[in-house]
């Protein structure tokens, strides 16, 4: 019932659904270039996707969420966004798909809060992951996810893929993206940008230096042991705890 209120180039459409004792079937359009992550995570497929279509599906992604938060008639939190639910079409346009965790908002609410967290763990905003808070920015985090350390180092276009090639690249719209993506993720909700923010910086042509600048991650690797070596003429004494780190890393 809520997908078929909900009508956007970048959603898939819903043509019916099927249902007989246990057996519950949705039918969408055919998506016949299947997932994004078909195309990121196998070796041969990825060279297919070139700059020009990658920023063509960062953009269509962005203005889905656009129309699911503010443009349609129902105020709509995806809440398990990622790259295999983003269907490719024959032409490669992408459309948000799977709304089986998805919640309306009502009027002006702007927060809700759940006993019972659901979605992709390494996609999960902080507040919702850590206390079941949920709202626009917890899909604006979703849509963000990435790294802080090469940016902070201008070295922005050690992010892209090996497998496009070099000259087709935009290394100012590469540069854009990471920074907008890296607001997107910011810890604390105030900090990121809503998605009608998002879609007019990916869609601006200025420079990157007139964007808002991300704030440091609370999570980022930091060479912690050579900061807090101790001065060989100190009588101090330290210790080094062993501890095991787990990385949860998103798909």
């Amino acid at each position: 019932m809520l997908i078929s209120k909900l009508q956007h180039r970048n959603l898939v459409r819903l043509f019916g659904y099927y249902i007989e004792k246990e057996e519950r079937i949705l039918v969408y359009e055919f998506m016949a270039n299947k997932s994004l992550d078909t195309f990121l995570f196998d070796p041969r497929k990825k060279a297919e996707l070139n700059w020009a279509r990658r920023f063509n599906i960062i953009q269509g992604v962005a203005r889905g969420l656009l129309y699911l938060h503010r443009d349609s008639c129902l105020r709509v939190i995806h809440r398990d966004l990622k790259v295999s639910n983003i269907l490719l079409d024959d032409k490669m346009n992408p459309k948000i798909s799977d709304f089986g965790l998805a919640r309306i908002f009502q009027g002006t609410q702007h927060l809700a809060n759940t006993h019972k967290v659901v979605g992709t763990l390494g996609y999960m905003s902080p507040e919702y992951a850590l206390g079941g808070i949920f709202s626009e920015k917890s899909d604006v985090f979703n849509f963000g996810v990435l790294a802080w350390q090469m940016w902070n180092e201008s070295k922005e276009t050690e992010f892209l893929d090996e497998a496009l090639a070099k000259d087709s690249v935009s290394s100012l719209q590469v540069k854009r993206c990471i920074h907008v993506v890296l607001l997107c993720v910011q810890d604390h909700v105030e900090n990121r940008p809503t998605m009608p923010q998002v879609v007019f910086m990916l869609s601006s042509e200025s420079e990157t230096d007139q964007l808002p600048k991300p704030k440091q991650p609370a999570f980022t690797f930091q060479n912690a042991l050579n900061s807090a070596a101790p001065d060989s003429n100190s009588d101090r004494i330290w210790s080094i705890n062993e501890i095991t780190e787990s990385v949860l890393v998103a798909r």
